[in-house]
């Protein structure tokens, strides 16, 4: 079987008809998110529907903490004093309920998507 080579110039004249998503040139959408005192402040955060998002979390508790979420699908621990980004794909319009799992009684929040 032989396979055909395709001229460079039609791979680019192709590349540059494809569309991009409009956030593809600007990044992702950057949230701040503390932990203190074993809650998180702000409760709710709010990004744009399908736009990538990097929520970066800091834990000024001197304790773990797991920030979880099945919502969101992700889980991630967060070193006491420590900070971490939890990087999401683009999600629909809806609201993302999480937790600090090892203190989910305070500890909780809501990712609002609009």
């Amino acid at each position: 079987m032989r396979i055909k080579q395709v001229p460079a110039a039609i791979l680019v004249a192709a590349s540059i008809a494809l569309p991009f998503p409009a956030w593809a040139d600007d990044g992702p959408f950057a949230i701040s998110l503390t932990l203190k005192d074993h809650k998180f402040e702000p409760a709710e955060i709010k990004a744009p529907a399908n736009k990538p998002i990097e929520i970066k979390l800091k834990n000024e508790d001197g304790a773990f903490e797991e920030f979880d979420s099945s919502a969101l699908r992700t889980e991630k621990i967060v070193t006491g004093h420590g900070t971490i980004t939890i990087k999401l794909k683009p999600l629909a319009a809806g609201r993302y309920p999480f937790e600090g799992e090892f203190n989910a009684k305070t500890a909780q929040g809501v990712l609002v998507v609009e």
